[in-house]
């Protein structure tokens, strides 16, 4: 459990990183969106062939779809509600995150950093081992959430001291729900941790899907699908050739 906790804090303090660099680099929309759009690509990589590759080995077909469909419709529903309470544009580097909605930016981070950590936590059971691919994944993909983010809330009006404690707050929660991750399905049966691993795929690609590449699109242009590209395939031969 504590290995576990460890690895999730690692990935969680890329988010303090990223916040860093983005507060004081104050580096450009384009610069920021190039390096989410190679986060995703290394993200896409490793939930795809270190979580749902394994929650079909583990479980069989049924297992990863029900855990994909659950977890897809889990963040969903749950960034729709913050959504609508003023957390839409959490992620944002150009200030337009609502200076009146401090709680649901809050707990909108927290939506989208619990899965990853605990995909880190299920990544240890089967082997004894971390998942290098998963805890790079997480890594790198962070990095550029907290320094797009960073900005914008700058940019809306928030302290810098307020910034980095939200991002230091939801590191903490990243290595206690990769420790979680990893007691709660100690003893579990292959099949319910299939289900798990795949829960985790979907919630990490619906976030993908809805928050981080739309971002990376609409500030980094044309060179966004191939510096993503680049990501996946950085990630897969890391995966594949350690």
């Amino acid at each position: 459990m504590w290995e576990a906790m460890w690895w999730g804090l690692v990935g969680g303090l890329a988010l303090v990183v990223g916040a860093i660099v983005g507060l004081v680099g104050n580096p450009r929309p384009k610069v920021i969106a190039l390096v989410m759009a190679f986060g995703s690509g290394v993200l896409i990589s490793a939930l795809a062939f270190e979580l749902a590759a394994e929650a079909f080995s583990g479980g069989g077909a049924l297992a990863l779809a029900a855990g994909l469909a659950a977890g897809s419709a889990a963040f969903f529903l749950g960034d729709l509600v913050i959504d609508r309470r003023g957390g839409e544009h959490r992620k944002r580097s150009d200030g337009r995150q609502r200076s009146g909605a401090p709680l649901a930016i809050v707990l909108g981070s927290l939506l989208d950093g619990i899965p990853e950590s605990a995909a880190i936590g299920v990544s240890l059971l089967d082997g004894g081992a971390v998942g290098t691919a998963v805890v790079a994944a997480v890594f790198l993909s962070n990095v550029p959430e907290s320094m797009a983010a960073a900005s914008g809330l700058r940019k809306a009006g928030h302290s810098a001291r307020w910034i980095l404690g939200l991002w230091a707050g939801v590191a903490a929660v990243s290595a206690l729900a990769a420790g979680l991750g990893f007691a709660t399905l100690g003893g579990a049966s292959p099949e319910t941790v299939a289900v798990v691993q795949a829960f985790a795929a979907g919630a990490i690609l619906t976030m993908l899907a809805d928050t981080m590449m739309p971002e990376a699109f609409e500030n980094g242009g044309s060179a966004t699908g191939v510096v993503a590209t680049f990501g996946f395939t950085t990630a897969f031969l890391v995966s594949h050739l350690a």
